[in-house]
């Protein structure tokens, strides 16, 4: 093999490893992208949507350890979030933020209420167990450095209503923008 060929085989191996590595970067600590699996955020996100998630904006954590870099803003209620599913920490999930420590939520003649005050969440079921251990029409107070979720479509979600509170500790990211497939893309609220 000439020198030339050795070069020009070193120089396309550099590239890639420079393109993985980049790559990963970003996933890591700026953007990654998911598929919607399940119909629990309807209408809003559809089965086999695609999605960017923003990493950056509640702080990144920086992989094998337990060091989360600064966030840019807190999570807001309404925001799309995706996070680690509290009962099994290697899946993924997506839901809707409804409220964040020391609020209180209550399902009220089937419609959410935060702090007494009624959402603009569709009406839901509310005739599930909770995993707080109550039925139906009582409030609960979400606990420090946790967030109660729902799915959208409420008759088919397994959410906060379900198997609890997310800690903070378990967020991912913020979801953004749809990006497939083409008739769907866009900026999500």
């Amino acid at each position: 093999m000439s020198k030339h060929n050795k070069s020009a085989t070193r120089e396309w191996i550099e590239t890639i490893v420079i393109a993985v590595a980049l790559a990963l970067f970003v996933r890591t600590f700026f953007v990654q992208s998911f598929k919607i699996p399940s119909g629990s955020m309807r209408k809003t996100l559809i089965e086999g949507d695609k999605i960017l998630v923003n990493k950056l904006i509640y702080g990144p954590k920086i992989p094998f350890t337990h060091i989360v870099l600064p966030s840019i803003r807190e999570p807001k209620t309404g925001d799309i979030i995706v996070f680690k599913y509290p009962e099994d920490p290697k899946r993924d999930f997506i839901k809707r933020l409804i409220a964040s420590e020391d609020q209180r939520v209550e399902i009220k003649d089937n419609h959410v209420l935060v702090d007494g005050q009624k959402t603009n969440i569709e009406k839901i079921d509310k005739n599930i167990y909770y995993a707080s251990g109550i039925y139906g029409d009582k409030e609960i107070k979400v606990p420090a450095d946790n967030y109660y979720v729902l799915g959208d479509n409420s008759y088919v979600s397994k959410d906060s209503r379900y198997w609890g509170y997310v800690p903070e500790d378990n967020l991912v990211g913020r979801a953004f923008f749809i990006f497939w497939p083409p008739h769907r893309i866009g900026i999500l609220k």
